[in-house]
């Protein structure tokens, strides 16, 4: 527990904050905290518990108070986008905001997910660009690293949903790098997580495999969407984005099958938490002394 230093608030204290539901577990504020006691900034990171009812009488407060900035979590990253002035264009294609920034009166909106986990498989050693992935899942985090992904270069990605009215998430997520994202040269393709034989194929195929599932965190943990390590090779890239535990059922297979680069979530957080503290702030988040603090 850090200790509290009430001379770090005063009449020029900047506020920002986390908006979700539940929001007990996060580790943002602890992350910001560090960060902004560190660098010596005159601000505090502090979380609200905010549903989608209250949602928009707190962006008009928010903007009546010209707090700085704020992150966004479930269920208000779709749903806050009504109440901005602006998107990136990471938001734009992935239809969800993750951070807001007031410039001045005006609220933009980003999605930094798929940039944490672009960056946090760069710390791996790690590059994306010209590669080929099979991303497992169409939700939220899947759409982001999808799109982040082709931006940033990726050459081909196999999007796996399961059967059922979610898969149009992933038909969407294909339709809009394919046709929608120009500048891109990203070729994008969507399969049912059914079609057992397609998903070996494809992973046997690719760089970089990645799980953006829930399946491997509680209630799901101790299960992988991949049955076996037989599936996997050494030279695979095998990523999830979940953090708690920190080696899920897909991970332990991948080290069974002697994969050499294997991550879990904490760097997606780690960095996509950086990313809006850049935004907000223009400095770098003291990554080195969070992991340290933090037990990265």
């Amino acid at each position: 527990m850090e200790e509290f230093h009430e001379d770090r608030i005063d009449g020029r204290t900047q506020l920002i904050a986390l908006l979700a539901t539940p929001i007990g577990h996060s580790i943002s504020p602890r992350m910001h905290n560090l960060s902004l006691k560190k660098l010596g900034l005159n601000a505090a990171y502090m979380a609200f518990e905010v549903g989608s009812e209250q949602l928009e009488d707190v962006i008009k407060g928010f903007r009546a108070l010209a707090i700085r900035g704020w992150n966004v979590s479930m269920p208000n990253k779709k749903k806050i986008i009504p109440y901005l002035d602006e998107l990136s264009p990471a938001a734009k294609f992935a239809g969800a905001v993750n951070t807001v920034v007031n410039e001045n009166g005006r609220l933009i909106g980003h999605n930094t997910d798929g940039l944490g986990y672009v960056h946090g498989l760069k710390e791996t050693g790690v590059g994306i660009n010209g590669k080929k992935m099979t991303l497992l899942g169409a939700g939220g985090a899947a759409t982001a690293i999808a799109i982040q992904a082709a931006l940033d270069g990726l050459a081909e990605i196999s999007i796996f949903n399961h059967e059922g009215p979610s898969l149009a998430n992933a038909e969407r997520n294909t339709r809009i790098i394919n046709d929608e994202m120009t500048g891109t040269s990203c070729q994008a393709h969507f399969y049912s997580l059914e079609d057992t034989e397609r998903l070996k194929e494809e992973i046997r195929t690719s760089d970089i495999l990645t799980n953006a599932t829930n399946v491997g965190m509680r209630p799901l943990e101790g299960q992988s969407l991949i049955p076996d390590s037989s599936w996997l090779r050494s030279e695979l890239v095998v990523s999830d984005v979940i953090y708690m535990p920190r080696k899920t059922k897909l991970l332990e297979l991948a080290e069974e099958a002697g994969c050499k680069k294997i991550s879990n979530g904490l760097n997606m957080v780690l960095f996509q938490g950086a990313e809006a503290f850049k935004i907000w702030f223009g400095q770098a988040m003291p990554i080195d002394f969070v992991k340290e603090r933090m037990g990265f």
